[in-house]
């Protein structure tokens, strides 16, 4: 491998599973001796790892990317990637845009990503890979992984979808299912532990149905096989798709002392019509029977869950049906969008496509529910004693807003139903697992006192 001397910068757009593939990324620039900056300014190597679920996302990976074009012209040994789900999607296209792009990297491209790197060294100024495979690529994690002083950590677990949702891109930009070997995931996550990670996220388009295609061990088994990693706190999962909730995974998030009890379960509509129309596989009814079901298992839990207004045939009364769906399954939180056309899904060929002014208006009224909704869920937990994990310093701790001293410092941290918590230090370290007694509430988060100076730790069944 030759080893190059120079600077990386890498801007991610979109999601946690974009968060975890530019570590690995950099992992491999690393390896090939570049080192990761800040300051885009200064980079050798730029790259964008992109995302295609919406448009915006799209339009905004193109936008950082154009920047660099004047650039290029006083520092032609710039390197300029686009990687991702839009260098998927868009492929030899990309350079339409973006003439002075060097490399596209598609999402089943990335363990050739030093080979690129090194053609690129030595004077080829285009390529293009998008070629898919049915491998995945598969990279521990390096020092580069821990330059910052982190609690959690993102772990893949499998790639790719196989439920084709007529709204949604990944199936066509990141292939078809695969699951990650159970020991590959257990080592990386060793690995995690022994480097003070507490907790993890495994992540996966549909980790419900991790294993099934290979027949080997299930979601709930791997859940248990993870709970077993000494330095491990805590193990969170994302994202379940509620035709597959099964009763064992049900079981396993009561059950093993580890796994937190919150699940992100999208419901994207509160009406059976629209659900069909996005080939959801499930009806309203089945899916408010999982609310109940987890509900009964972990009274405690929290809920969250992705909406998707104005889809094609959406009428006021589907929109509605949302509405009514939303005060009836009592979500902590949700995530909501106003549908946008994806030129590769299906539904960007449906007719009766709904207003943007309609869109725009039913969107505002869903947050406003929800906002109301949160609010009072928060309020219940004035008085609560919470356990929460330490994640570092509070946003106003870090900007300055706060003077520091050893008794005031402002920390922040999550509890198990994934609540943010802001606290006084008073000599808390990070990692720490404290008990804290809330007394106030905002809009999006708790604050409160530590209940106690010793490590908080769920008892053991």
């Amino acid at each position: 491998m030759t080893k190059y001397k120079g600077l990386a910068f890498i801007n991610t757009i979109g999601c946690q599973m974009n968060v975890y593939d530019s570590e690995k990324l950099a992992g491999i620039l690393n390896s090939y001796g570049f080192e990761k900056t800040q300051d885009m300014d200064e980079a050798d190597i730029v790259v964008c790892n992109t995302c295609s679920i919406r448009h915006k996302a799209e339009e905004k990976a193109f936008s950082f990317l154009g920047r660099f074009a004047r650039e290029k012209t006083r520092r032609p040994h710039l390197i300029t990637v686009m990687a991702g789900c839009v260098a998927q999607q868009e492929g030899k296209k990309a350079f339409d845009r973006l003439p002075h792009l060097n490399l596209v990297l598609g999402t089943q491209a990335f363990s050739r990503f030093g080979a690129h790197i090194d053609a690129l060294k030595s004077g080829t100024q285009r390529i293009v890979d998008i070629e898919e495979s049915d491998m995945i690529f598969e990279a521990l994690p390096d020092e580069t992984c821990f330059e910052e002083n982190k609690v959690s950590r993102f772990v893949t677990i499998m790639q790719g979808c196989d439920n084709f949702c007529t709204y949604c891109v990944v199936p066509y930009v990141r292939g078809r299912e695969r699951s990650r070997a159970p020991e590959a995931i257990l080592e990386e996550i060793r690995i995690l532990a022994r480097n003070g990670i507490k907790e993890v996220t495994l992540l996966g388009q549909n980790v419900n149905s991790y294993g099934i295609r290979e027949q080997g061990l299930s979601f709930p088994g791997l859940l248990e096989k993870v709970s077993r990693i000494e330095g491990i706190k805590r193990i969170r999962f994302a994202t379940s798709h509620p035709k597959d909730l099964s009763e064992e995974l049900i079981h396993a998030v009561r059950d093993i002392d580890k796994v937190c009890r919150h699940v992100h379960l999208p419901v994207q509509s509160g009406s059976d019509k629209i659900l069909k129309k996005m080939n959801r596989g499930y009806t309203r009814e089945t899916y408010l029977s999982r609310i109940r079901a987890l509900r009964e298992a972990c009274p405690d839990i929290g809920l969250s869950t992705d909406i998707i207004v104005g889809f094609p045939f959406e009428t006021k009364e589907d929109f509605h049906l949302t509405l009514d769906l939303i005060q009836e399954a009592r979500f902590d939180s949700i995530f909501a969008f106003a549908y946008s056309d994806r030129s590769s899904a299906p539904a960007a060929k449906f007719s009766s496509q709904v207003e943007e002014t309609e869109k725009k208006d039913r969107l505002n009224q869903l947050l406003e529910l929800q906002e109301t909704l949160t609010e009072k869920k928060n309020r219940a937990e004035i008085g609560q004693t919470l356990g929460v994990l330490v994640e570092g310093f509070s946003a106003k701790e870090r900007d300055g807003f706060v003077k520091p001293s050893a008794k005031t410092r402002q920390m922040t941290g999550r509890t198990e139903s994934n609540k943010i918590v802001h606290f006084a230090s008073d000599g808390i370290k990070i990692g720490d697992l404290v008990d804290i007694k809330i007394e106030k509430t905002y809009p999006h988060s708790l604050w409160g006192t530590s209940a106690a100076d010793q490590c908080w730790e769920r008892k053991i069944k």
